[in-house]
């Protein structure tokens, strides 16, 4: 299906304030937004306009009761210079399983990948030329009911707003094992992007980061036996040359950069397990000396070195950057499909415009 999306440019365009040598994550936001609203049966009004505030009532239903959720993706440019999406089908999907889980309504994918592709084509010039750096992109739903009672909304507002940005994590990060609170089990929210996984875990988070620490590493409730995710990306070990991640059992996010890396990895020939870990299994593998490697996987990170992890008493400090195969490797294949450095044999590296010119199924 093909949606009709108004588009008003600014007259004021920011781009010559931004240097693109030194862009910090979230700060800068670029020229236009897209909008749609949900009027209780459709979406309807889908418009690109000047990016600015909007007016919500008080009693907007988001505010009280928290169904929000959002996406995180990322556009860039190839060498030539061409805008790229990665993966964005798969992003439109996971925001409707977000969607269902929150009760709000799904969104067509053709109506969340024209807006996207649209957006991007008019702030192109956002996108850094530099790999690694990239316009993000952060499509958000929220309800926008005006009233105050616990039931699902009946009106919601869906946006898209980008910005550039640099590396999310330029230095490796230290990690400390939460065994106190707990981000989700089985039966919550966890798989989705809901907006109040992230408020949660703002406590644990300031209390790791007074302790010198940049990340929680969360373990499952109620033994804090099983590792779960990181604060903002999903995780994996390297024991013994094999790559292992935590199997998303409902409680972990289903990352995309996550499905990527398994993807990648076993094509190469590495030796790559889904399944259930203990910290336990972690802290015998490290004192055996076969723990090579640590690294989280998100879009906003693509992929960050773990330099340490507390888990109770012990400080466990991993090998030098420079020695890991692994994750350097998945980090460069990544960047490199992005920029075209390398084949894309998968589809996933989507030029902008293609989903104006092409029917996309609602």
């Amino acid at each position: 299906m093909k949606y009709t999306i108004s588009l008003t440019k600014t007259e004021n365009s920011k781009l010559g304030g931004v240097d693109f040598n030194n862009i910090p994550f979230g700060r800068h936001f670029s020229d236009h937004i897209f909008i749609a609203d949900f009027d209780g049966e459709n979406w309807v009004n889908p418009r690109i306009e000047p990016f600015a505030n909007f007016s919500i009532h008080p009693a907007c239903m988001g505010l009280h009761y928290g169904q929000s959720i959002f996406e995180g993706m990322k556009a860039t440019k190839t060498l030539d210079g061409q805008p790229m999406l990665f993966r964005p089908e798969m992003h439109a999907a996971r925001m409707n399983a977000s969607a269902r889980r929150m009760c709000m309504p799904e969104i067509p994918e053709s109506l969340f990948l024209q807006g996207l592709d649209m957006l991007v084509g008019v702030d192109a010039d956002w996108i850094p030329p530099q790999e690694g750096s990239a316009l993000y992109l952060r499509p958000l739903m929220f309800a926008n009911d005006e009233f105050i009672g616990v039931r699902p909304s009946a009106k919601y507002k869906f946006i898209i707003m980008t910005g550039p940005v640099g590396p999310y994590y330029p230095k490796p990060v230290r990690l400390m094992a939460e065994n106190h609170f707990v981000r989700a089990v089985n039966g919550s929210t966890g798989e989705a992007k809901a907006a109040g996984n992230y408020a949660g875990a703002m406590l644990p988070t300031k209390m790791a980061q007074e302790k010198g620490f940049d990340q929680v590493m969360w373990l499952e409730s109620p033994e804090f036996k099983y590792i779960q995710e990181v604060g903002t990306m999903n995780i994996f070990f390297v024991i013994n040359g094999v790559t292992i991640t935590p199997v998303t059992d409902g409680a972990i996010l289903k990352g995309i950069t996550r499905d990527s890396i398994i993807t990648l990895l076993r094509e190469e020939g590495y030796p790559v397990e889904v399944r259930r870990i203990t910290i336990d299994e972690l802290v015998a593998a490290y004192k055996a000396g076969t723990l090579e490697e640590v690294f989280g996987a998100g879009t906003a990170a693509v992929v960050s070195h773990v330099s340490h992890i507390q888990y109770d008493e012990l400080l466990m400090e991993l090998p030098p950057v420079e020695g890991r195969k692994i994750s350097r490797w998945v980090k460069d294949h990544i960047d490199g499909l992005r920029s075209g450095r390398f084949e894309d044999t998968h589809g996933w590296v989507v030029p902008v415009g293609v989903f104006q010119e092409e029917e996309v199924p609602a």
